[in-house]
């Protein structure tokens, strides 16, 4: 058995109660063990000193694509539509196994560095086991699955435009090869992308078998006018609408984005358990929209964060993400509507609920798994700490360079900003040849 010993810690729970302690946390193999002060620990193999540190849940990101870590900066200042079909769709298409895991290995980087523990992650088409390789190598809990497109369309490039059969029989060899691995720390979630995307042949048969297998299935809806416009045309029904006639609205379901919805689609939401993934950041640079995130709280929609990919962000970072959150919505609901703690929970325990593991991550309590960051927040912009929460110093304050540890599954990933898992040179290296080498199979300047 492996003990890590915590001291003197300030600990952010998100329990029941959002209790904030002072004391130590103990971690035996992937579990924490003790909270306290002053814990009598016996021998541990390791011990951390966070005096001056504060400890959270690792945050949980329900929506972000690791394939498209390596197009950051290639898809600026566009529409969504534009954006895929000038830009990532042709990308996407160049992939290679290679180019694919290490763009994987980029975004699981920043991920860790900034504090991130857990993610449902959309790929490609193609070469999907490469990322999972990545997440298995890497250490970072994840849902992930490879992207499915069998619509057929002038606009989609050859190379992603699949057949049905194919795309239903390689998503479930990926999720007998993949879902569960490292005592379920990896797990499978079907991926269609959009419903423009896909036939209903295999909307239904993904339906059937996410009931099959006890699975998540994760896709986006909702998330430009253009689109929702698209989708009417083709089904006769609004999104939401669409995906509860097929029965996919259910609480296994993840939904990117949810930004234009009416009263019909709020209440299926709502009604049928479906979990929502806020992007604020996407939603701002590809001029999508403000999500109505107040209201879907308000009625007790499960909402929680996701930064998108790298090419719509530009970046993977949770305070970047709970601060947008909490601002945006300011302005036309009032200084009250996005508090510093709902925005925190959404980024952790909400998280957590999404992914159907409340019982086991998102909060800092004995039994559960040891996901957690360590922050320094003593310094210049996150003080003065007396008499204000910490709650707010975290998500108004602080800065992804804070974190100084992450630990997943009770393992040590990054302490003091050096990575243990993820070799910054030979990725960063790596990530320059690939993307220069996927340039070169496409027309993008």
């Amino acid at each position: 058995m492996s003990k890590l010993l915590i001291k003197n810690a300030q600990i952010v729970t998100m329990n029941k109660a959002e209790e904030i302690m002072h004391g130590d946390i103990l971690i035996e193999n992937d579990r924490i063990a003790a909270m306290g002060p002053n814990l009598d620990s016996g021998p541990v193999d390791r011990v951390i000193d966070a005096a001056n540190r504060t400890v959270i849940p690792g945050f949980v990101q329900t929506h972000i694509h690791l394939c498209q870590t390596l197009f950051r900066g290639k898809g600026d200042d566009l529409e969504l539509m534009d954006w895929l079909r000038k830009r990532i769709w042709p990308l996407e298409a160049a992939h290679d196994e290679e180019s694919l895991y290490y763009s994987a290995m980029l975004g699981i980087g920043e991920l860790i560095a900034s504090g991130t523990t857990t993610i449902v992650d959309m790929e490609t088409v193609h070469h999907t086991d490469s990322a999972f390789q990545a997440i298995a190598k890497s250490g970072i809990r994840a849902l992930s699955g490879k992207v499915m497109m069998d619509r057929k369309s002038s606009d989609i490039p050859a190379e992603l435009q699949e057949e049905t059969a194919d795309s239903i029989q390689e998503s479930v060899d990926l999720l007998e090869k993949w879902h569960g691995h490292d005592n379920g720390r990896i797990q499978y979630a079907f991926s269609p992308r959009f419903v423009i995307s896909c036939t209903e042949q295999l909307l239904t048969e993904v339906r059937d078998l996410s009931a099959s297998y006890n699975v998540k299935v994760h896709t986006h809806a909702s998330e430009n006018k253009g689109e929702i416009e698209i989708v009417q045309a083709e089904t006769g029904m609004r999104n939401v609408v669409y995906l509860d006639h097929i029965g996919l609205a259910n609480e296994r379901l993840i939904l990117a984005h949810a930004i234009w919805l009416d009263a019909e689609e709020k209440r299926i939401l709502r009604e049928r358990g479906v979990h929502v993934s806020h992007c604020p950041g996407s939603n701002l640079k590809l001029a999508s929209g403000i999500a109505e995130t107040p209201e879907l709280l308000h009625a007790h929609v499960s909402v929680s964060l996701g930064a998108d990919g790298a090419p719509c962000n530009n970046n993977l970072d949770m305070f970047n993400e709970m601060r947008l959150a909490a601002l945006i919505q300011k302005p036309a609901h009032g200084p009250t509507a996005m508090d510093a703690r709902t925005v925190f929970r959404m980024a952790t325990i909400g998280g957590a609920r999404a992914v159907g593991l409340a019982d086991q991550i998102g909060s800092l309590e004995v039994g559960k798994k040891a996901d957690l960051a360590i922050l320094n927040l003593y310094n210049f912009h996150t003080f003065p700490s007396f008499d204000v929460d910490p709650i707010s110093r975290i998500v108004y304050s602080a800065t992804r360079a804070d974190v100084e540890t992450t630990i997943i599954d009770g393992k040590v990933v990054m302490h003091q900003g050096i990575m243990a898992t993820v070799d910054k040179e030979i990725v960063l290296r790596e990530s320059d040849r690939a993307i220069k080498r996927l340039l070169s199979r496409t027309s993008i300047a």
